[in-house]
């Protein structure tokens, strides 16, 4: 799928799972997911699922950072074997999910600059830029993610979900992108058949753009009526 239809999904994933997870708490894991969590944790996972596309040199993802994103996307393209391979496989979002868990473990400035450059890929994939003026697009991400980012830290979310949303987004992407022609290699490095391959739609066809990305457009404003308390969230007159 394309870049966009991916941020969705891991908007849409996000707030499907939060009824089903809210209130559990495991050793250093807690889901008290408020307001907070659930904004800052759409836009985790619509970042996070655009992290597999690294290993393509023109996807949005790619872009974001400039020669960051794009140095680390031709690494990222040369260890996992190139484009909808490893990146695209369950050993990638277990390895990333957990990499990102021991960051939150380590240093609350480190997450803090992680969910920084996820929700400036996240703003990216959604649309929030100019194509035809990238210095401008990059100021202005820039910007609106900073005060997004400062907005939750002083709402006090609790990211020590983090890692579990990040792994969850990568295996989302995968997910949308098994519905395609191209298909995926899920057990990739232990077997590299592509699931999904020549049975799906074509990337950025009709399908897609008529059916799937409205789709999950409705289901983000279904997911934001039902989950938050407008009542007690906005202003009384």
């Amino acid at each position: 799928m394309m870049g966009h239809s991916h941020a969705l999904s891991g908007v849409v994933g996000w707030m499907a799972v939060v009824p089903l997870v809210q209130g559990m708490e495991f050793p250093g894991l807690s889901f008290d997911l408020g307001p907070g969590e659930i904004v800052a944790g759409s836009l985790v996972c619509a970042g996070a699922a655009l992290l597999p596309d690294l290993d393509h040199k023109s996807a949005t993802v790619t872009k974001t950072y400039g020669k960051v994103t794009e140095t680390l996307g031709g690494m990222l393209g040369f260890l996992f074997g190139g484009h909808r391979m490893g990146t695209h496989s369950f050993f990638f979002a277990i390895l990333v999910g957990v990499l990102v868990q021991l960051l939150a473990l380590w240093s609350e400035l480190a997450v803090q600059i992680f969910v920084f450059l996820l929700i400036g890929i996240a703003l990216q994939g959604l649309g929030f830029g100019l194509d035809k003026n990238r210095v401008a697009s990059g100021i202005i991400n820039a910007m609106v993610t900073g005060g997004i980012t400062l907005a939750l830290f002083t709402a006090g979310v609790n990211y020590s979900w983090l890692g579990l949303a990040v792994a969850f987004g990568v295996v989302l992407h995968f997910f949308g992108d098994m519905i395609t022609k191209m298909g995926v290699p899920i057990f990739w490095p232990f077997y590299k058949k592509r699931f999904g391959q020549d049975k799906g739609f074509v990337t950025d066809g009709p399908v897609e753009q008529k059916l799937v990305t409205p789709l999950l457009t409705i289901g983000v404003i279904v997911g934001t009526v039902y989950l938050f308390d407008w009542p007690s969230l906005l202003p009384e007159y």
